[in-house]
């Protein structure tokens, strides 16, 4: 149902690096890139995550409440995507660890300071 969702960055070639090292682990890539935005997209033709500065021209913020959640195929691999996001830069919002009975998930903000969440269901 979603075909692509946004968050802003205040600096596009730092959020390329970032997100470069953060969806490699769940075979995300640069599908779409443009001067102002950039998509990532996995296998298959999902749903993409767009990196963008804002229309508007005005600075990037995070929004309380607003999150991106991507879906990994093993909690293994939600560890993985969490290390490689704190490699990067992110800060922890909640380590990798079982939440409910079938969720497995792990939260940080990346370097704008928009949440994120990896997770395994089942």
């Amino acid at each position: 149902m979603i075909g692509y969702t946004t968050i802003g960055t205040n600096d596009l070639d730092r959020a390329k690096g970032f997100y470069d090292k953060v969806l490699a682990p769940l075979g995300g890539r640069r599908t779409l890139v443009y001067e102002r935005s950039l998509y990532y997209g996995g296998p298959g033709r999902g749903a993409m995550l767009g990196v963008t500065l804002p229309f508007d021209g005005q600075a990037a913020t995070s929004g309380n409440g607003g999150m991106v959640a991507l879906s990994a195929a093993s909690p293994a691999m939600v560890d993985q995507v969490h290390a490689a996001a704190m490699a990067a830069g992110a800060s922890c919002e909640g380590p990798p660890g079982q939440r409910m009975d079938n969720f497995y998930g792990a939260y940080f903000r990346d370097l704008d300071g928009n949440k994120v969440c990896v997770f395994r269901m089942g």
